[in-house]
């Protein structure tokens, strides 16, 4: 087998890309997604992502692409490793550049090796940990990480020799609801009261939400959004990774994939949100608004998610990384893994006591998670 390395998601062009990937595959796996990444410059020049992609032939048949960047910094992961990075330094030693296979800003499970038809993950991936070290010293790259591996993947990478890191995230399950009650009729009296508060909260205000779909999103609705997006970093004083450019492109070229959420009061939008979509997930991504109202957060990117779920039939959403106040909401705590390489084997063990020590806090915080959930004792 060998491994190639491609240094643009554009020139590998869309069709050798899909041809690991089926078209029903998660959005944030797409061709169109890492293409319109750097197309619009939120990928490549200063961002800290230079695309790098991998690819595993074997006597020239395709058997496996990775979509990786080389990062030379550590924002806009989600994994985070910034002690990894000062420990590195302390030893006087450089931590960037590194690898990471992953969807640049998007904390989201999914298929980050993508095969062939008829390839074998195990295959792929026992090769690649062979190739590591001298990828590594190729390129000058401290380390490599793969991000938010999905299930059976992580698996899988179980059998290699990696650091394994887990972390908690919070998704909902649709358990074939006809009506957003028969969703809170499976909670606790208190939990379901709580939340019929915070929705007739947003209602008696006169608020209300449109939904729009693909091509039905309209260019000046974007625009608002991203306005909506961008506000949200400068409250922190910063400012949003993705470009307009890369939204509007997503809009042309995977639209069907798009859903945007608007609060509106007295025809003026409020806020927005921007969802993406598959058969099986639905994917919380961007919000945004212009004027503080209580409890208009989660409306918009929670209850109004889980409305849509409902009415069509979708049974899963993830409404992305973080927030411990989805517990009781009845969104379920749930594991990720990721997987990482380091080529200075000098700091193996105390890696390996890193990951093994946040482990077990995760893992003691799932335990008292399940305990917070507001869901009824069957």
């Amino acid at each position: 087998m060998q491994l190639h390395i491609h240094p643009s998601t554009l020139e590998l062009g869309s069709s050798h890309w899909q041809q690991y990937l089926s078209l029903q595959a998660d959005p944030f796996s797409q061709y169109a997604f890492h293409a319109a990444l750097e197309h619009s410059g939120s990928v490549g020049g200063e961002s800290g992502w230079q695309p790098l992609h991998l690819e595993i032939t074997e006597a020239g048949n395709p058997i496996a692409l990775i979509p990786s960047y080389v990062k030379t910094n550590s924002w806009g992961e989600y994994v985070f490793d910034f002690e990894w990075a000062n420990a590195y330094q302390r030893y006087g030693l450089e931590y960037y550049p590194k690898m990471i296979s992953a969807v640049p800003f998007t904390p989201c499970a999914g298929p980050r090796i993508l095969l062939a038809e008829g390839a074998e993950l195990t295959t792929a991936l026992t090769f690649l940990q062979q190739q590591l070290p001298h990828l590594c010293s190729q390129l000058k790259l401290s380390s490599w990480h793969w991000l938010f591996a999905q299930q059976p993947d992580w698996e899988a990478a179980q059998q290699q020799s990696w650091h394994q890191r887990i972390g908690c995230q919070y998704h909902w399950y649709n358990h074939t609801y006809s009506q957003f009650e028969d969703f809170t009729a499976r909670l606790t009296s208190r939990k379901r009261k709580s939340i019929k508060k915070e929705r007739r909260v947003i209602v008696e205000q006169g608020i209300k939400f449109t939904w729009q779909q693909g091509d039905n999103i309209s260019s000046q609705s974007l625009k608002e959004f991203y306005a909506c997006y961008q506000s949200t970093y400068m409250k922190r004083r910063s400012q949003g990774y993705l470009t307009y450019p890369f939204f509007s492109q997503l809009l042309t070229q995977m639209p069907e994939k798009l859903l945007l959420v608007t609060a509106s009061k007295d025809e003026s939008p409020l806020a927005y949100a921007l969802f993406f979509v598959d058969d099986d997930t639905l994917y919380g991504r961007y919000w945004g608004c212009l004027e503080e109202v209580e409890f208009l957060h989660f409306e918009t990117c929670y209850y109004q998610g889980i409305d849509y779920c409902i009415a069509k039939g979708i049974p899963h959403f993830d409404a992305g990384a973080q927030g411990e106040h989805k517990l009781a909401r009845g969104f379920i705590p749930q594991l990720t893994h990721s997987y990482h390489y380091l080529a200075e084997t000098g700091f193996n063990d105390a890696i390996k006591a890193f990951c093994t020590a946040e482990a077990q806090q995760i893992e003691h915080y799932m335990q008292w998670a399940e305990t917070a959930l507001p869901y009824k004792t069957e």
